[in-house]
């Protein structure tokens, strides 16, 4: 998933950047506001984590111009600042959670992953695909308990990717921008994503039919899960 870390502590973000990475995250980093507010007017992000005490601009202002031009983006509003009223305010101008700082970046992760499962309506984390079963925290896809270790892990992503978009068709586009972080636009890239499906298929075919994984000519691909 797509993340922007807006913060102007460098250590910090750089800290963020590769926590969240070794999760599997694909992460942008922006250190200021007007970086930030370019940023966000050009691209979609599934999480952005916005430092409210901004040097350059009203992080308040901010979140509002952000939540305007991604309005399916969860944000965690990350701050130092003990008035609650801000905190406040950041939650009633839509903000998902916060966190003051100092916070531990597992509780972090934590917080992302129950935003995660509120957002898209699962209970928990592990989602089951007839004899399929997809574990969403320890990144583990098993048949009729058995893992399968062969799934790498963007291969993993892409799969996860559309559990959490069940029953609706997401594009090769979207696939592109949430899991690798950057848009496709010609059919070389359109067949790398294809590719990628093939294989994922051929190694879940090795163990049962995954007859939830569905092709939808001419435009992406979905995961049909009955309720």
């Amino acid at each position: 998933m797509n993340v922007l870390i807006i913060e102007d502590e460098k250590a910090l973000a750089k800290e963020l950047e590769i926590f969240l990475t070794n999760y599997n995250y694909v992460c942008e980093v922006c250190y200021d506001g007007t970086s930030a507010s370019e940023r966000v007017a050009v691209n979609l992000y599934d999480f952005i984590l916005i430092d409210l005490g901004l040097p350059d601009y009203e992080g308040l202002d901010l979140l509002k111009e952000a939540k305007a031009s991604n309005p399916d983006a969860a944000y965690i509003i990350l701050t130092a600042r003990a008035e609650i009223y801000d905190r406040i305010k950041g939650l009633d101008m839509g903000a998902d959670d916060y966190l003051a700082k100092p916070f531990s970046l597992l509780e972090l992760q934590s917080r992302m992953q129950a935003i995660t499962r509120r957002k898209f309506g699962l209970k928990n984390n592990i989602v089951e695909l007839g004899e399929f079963q997809v574990n969403l925290t320890d990144r583990v896809i098993t048949h009729n308990d058995i893992e399968i270790s062969t799934v790498t892990k963007k291969e993993f992503d892409l799969i996860a990717y559309l559990i959490l978009h069940k029953n609706r068709t997401v594009t090769r586009n979207q696939l592109s921008e949430h899991i690798w972080g950057s848009i496709i636009n010609d059919d070389y890239d359109s067949n790398y994503i294809d590719a990628h499906i093939k294989n994922i298929r051929k190694k879940l075919n090795a163990f049962g039919p995954p007859d939830w994984l569905e092709t939808v000519r001419g435009l992406g691909y979905k995961v049909k899960i009955n309720a």
